[in-house]
């Protein structure tokens, strides 16, 4: 239990200091034009973008080991399957990385 709080906190609380950080540095440079809540917000959608889909990809993995452990002779039929999930999971990621990428430079 005390691990998977030490796993959030530094998936939610670390990027969020850095991009804090960045935020307020930028927002007293521009006399709060609202960039440095383009960061903060850049910085949350990542890190809940991250935090989700490496929980799913985990439940995923987990699932289809699951299935192999019970019966051997389907690791093959499962294996392409857990692939194509994974890959499209990664896929999430990259898309909120772009729009996070976007909100940060508006």
């Amino acid at each position: 239990m005390k691990r998977n709080k030490l796993v959030a906190l530094s998936t939610f609380a670390l990027p969020l200091l850095a991009v804090a950080e960045e935020a307020t540095a930028t927002t007293v440079a521009t006399a709060n034009s609202g960039v440095g809540l383009g960061y903060l917000a850049a910085g949350l959608g990542i890190g809940i973008a991250c935090a989700v889909v490496g929980y799913s990809q985990s439940r995923a993995a987990s699932a289809a080991l699951d299935g192999i452990a019970r019966n051997p002779a389907s690791a093959k039929p499962i294996f392409v399957p857990l692939l194509l999930s994974l890959a499209l999971m990664e896929a999430l990621v990259l898309f909120a990385f772009l729009i996070t990428s976007t909100l940060a430079s508006k």
